[in-house]
């Protein structure tokens, strides 16, 4: 057995086991992270209110999806909605068709993607390195043991889902290098799913590592053979995703013709370019989002592994080129690169197989995290706004001590399966602090929707600022809510005379007393119904 498995087994007398008793350890561990990775995604679910104001928003596509029966062309607020394709919202509409509609039914979606991310991970890795014993079952600790994914697995988005088709589409270009056409044509059905994911955003993280399939792939495939395979691979994908885009298109009509076609790759992409976050923007990120392995050392003394291990080329093409198109791209966020996570992990798994793994500079992030929680709980931060997000103030000190207790207890082990062990506690404190402070309520957007869904039939309207659709799926709307400024205001009161009105106290003021308040977003919402709305102000 080599070094890495015995550093994984160590401690449970691994060294003295036979290599039936071995496989079946490493089996046994991969299946108490991939159970520990279920619970803790689910717990996060179960703790934390679906947050504005992405996961309201889709939420409410889906909703809106389920209650129209329009599978081909989602809507939000009862209009066209073509930022996002399809794929997540059916997805959460089949899991309401075998559970029945609710909110949990609609968010275990994200962890169960998460799941087949995590197996599709350590797939792509014995497909990569099958002499490498053991490999299946690092790749699955070492990706499990990056905070950021558990994190954003959790999440209603689509970042997770995308990840699931690059992993997919990596592992048919295993395949197709071994001179398979049905790997490329199962390489077009993966690129087809992430265009149905999240759009031809998937071309950034598969393309790189497609034409350059001769330089990674231990068959060396043909440049020739290469390019025509993509084209194939490309032709299958358009293929499938016509099925979807042209009935969508016919049913849509001009205006949804005109988003998808234009606005949501050409137009988007030149309006990425020309505004917001610097080139070097993802730069001081990297060591959160890789966390824990861009910080640890022996990970950077073992890179030289790169000269006499050409599969590990594959990670280096997968990220850098990935991370060079979105530093080029203005529009930045740092979910964009979670489809890289499982770059990183892999070659963690593959730099690890000996030796130990020192956690020790990688802690110094959950010790900063627990250091701040210690101090705000103590009331010493001057968090402003923020302030009531930490009160209880025994929560963010009970989190923190949890923290430092995880820390002392992971640390001296220096196992992959205490790395695993680490990011999966300190995803549960961090789900545990949410869903136990004022946090929880704050962003729950049922605190306006208790106060005026009994009136969706005289009218709802919303004022002040955009609206992403945050109400309709917590209040099950089944009619549009109007937007409305000064000017639309008394048309819409003379129409709506038992209406409400919603909107942030310090963006709008209709001008009359407001029958309710409360806290959303951590931030001051009034309620005015029209019927309090002054004689004086009725329009003549």
């Amino acid at each position: 057995m080599s070094g890495g498995h015995a550093d994984v087994l160590r401690g449970s007398a691994g060294a003295d086991m036979g290599p039936q008793d071995q496989a079946r350890r490493l089996t046994q561990i991969a299946l108490v992270a991939m159970l520990g990775l279920v619970l803790v995604e689910v717990a996060g679910v179960l703790l934390r209110p679906a947050l504005p104001v992405d996961e309201t928003r889709y939420l409410a596509v889906a909703w809106e999806m389920h209650l129209n029966h329009n599978w081909l062309v989602p809507t939000k607020n009862f209009e066209l909605y073509s930022d996002k394709p399809p794929l997540l919202f059916w997805l959460i509409n089949l899991s309401w068709a075998i559970f029945g509609v609710s909110d949990l039914a609609a968010r275990i979606v994200a962890p169960l993607i998460a799941f087949v991310v995590a197996l599709l991970t350590g797939k792509l890795a014995a497909r990569l390195w099958p002499e490498d014993v053991g490999i299946q079952t690092r790749a699955i600790l070492t990706l499990i043991a990056m905070p950021f994914f558990l994190f954003d697995g959790g999440l209603t988005m689509f970042d997770t889902l995308l990840t699931a088709c690059v992993l997919a589409g990596l592992i048919a270009l295993t395949h197709a290098g071994e001179g398979r056409r049905a790997g490329w044509l199962w390489f077009g059905g993966a690129v087809a799913l992430g265009v149905l994911a999240k759009g031809p955003v998937i071309l950034f993280h598969l393309m790189p590592a497609a034409l350059t399939l001769p330089l990674w792939h231990r068959d060396r495939p043909g440049w020739a053979p290469t390019l025509k395979g993509i084209g194939l691979g490309l032709l299958a994908a358009l293929a499938l995703v016509a099925l979807w885009l042209v009935p969508a298109i016919l049913t849509g009509g001009e205006e949804y013709r005109n988003a998808i076609l234009w606005k949501q790759s050409a137009g988007r992409m030149s309006e990425s370019f020309a505004h917001a976050r610097p080139v070097w923007w993802y730069l001081p990120l990297l060591p959160l989002l890789f966390f824990p392995w861009i910080l640890v050392p022996q990970v950077w003394k073992r890179l030289r592994q790169f000269a006499t291990d050409p599969v590990l080329r594959l990670m280096a093409i997968w990220v850098l080129t990935t991370l060079l198109l979105f530093s080029l791209v203005s529009g930045k966020q740092p979910h964009y690169l979670a489809p890289e996570l499982p770059a990183i992990a892999l070659l963690a798994a593959r730099l690890l197989r000996e030796g130990k793994v020192s956690l020790y500079i990688a802690a110094v992030v959950p010790g900063l995290l627990a250091l701040v929680m210690l101090v705000g709980g103590a009331g010493l931060l001057n968090a402003r706004q923020a302030e009531t997000l930490l009160l209880p103030r025994g929560v963010p000190i009970a989190g923190a001590l949890a923290i430092i207790a995880l820390l002392w207890f992971v640390l001296p082990r220096m196992r992959l399966g205490s790395a695993a062990l680490l990011s999966l506690g300190l995803t549960l404190v961090l789900n545990l602090a949410l869903g136990l402070s004022h946090a929880r309520d704050l962003y729950d957007a049922r605190a306006v929707t208790d106060l005026v869904g009994r009136y969706e039939d005289a009218g709802i309207a919303f004022a002040g600022q955009s609206y992403h659709a945050e109400f309709n799926f917590a209040g099950r709307m089944t009619h549009p809510v109007a937007l409305l400024d000064e000017e639309t205001l008394d048309d819409w009161a003379t129409t709506h005379p038992e209406g409400v009105l919603i909107a942030r106290t310090d963006r709008f003021d209709p001008g009359w007393v407001a029958r309710w308040t409360t806290t959303y977003r951590n931030r001051n919402y009034a309620v005015w119904r029209m019927v309090d709305r002054p004689a004086t102000e009725a329009k003549p």
